[in-house]
């Protein structure tokens, strides 16, 4: 089963890290990433920008296209992770060792996908 771990946090925080800050995280994400390739369980992983980048669509009759984000929430989708695990809990591991990997607030949601289509896809 292929899991999506979709990473929130606040961007305001994570774009104020220094880039020595931001590297040493980085590089410890780099390790967990590492060791999930070794085993082929890592598909795409993906950083995205900030949010002031974004654009919503709201879907609609007429779709409306709008500036921002939008999102209900006051934490920010900053990056995912697509993983092959055996079951939720393997993939709830995966996540915790991120966590390790990254201290401090946000929170990582895990979801398995139902439909997969790219290219990395593990195994």
């Amino acid at each position: 089963m292929l899991y999506a771990i979709l990473c929130y946090d606040d961007e305001n925080e994570v774009s104020a890290w220094s880039d020595a800050e931001d590297a040493a995280v980085m590089e410890r994400l780099g390790a967990v990433q590492e060791k999930l390739d070794r085993q082929k369980r890592l598909g795409p992983v993906a950083r995205l920008v900030p949010t002031t980048a974004a654009v919503t669509l709201r879907k609609s009759a007429e779709p409306i296209v709008l500036d921002g984000p939008f999102a209900e929430t006051k934490e920010q989708l900053l990056g995912f992770y697509v993983v092959e695990c055996e079951t939720l809990e393997a993939a709830v591991q995966v996540a915790k060792d991120l966590a390790i990997a990254n201290p401090g607030r946000g929170s990582y949601e895990i979801r398995a996908l139902k439909f997969f289509n790219g290219r990395g896809a593990p195994g």
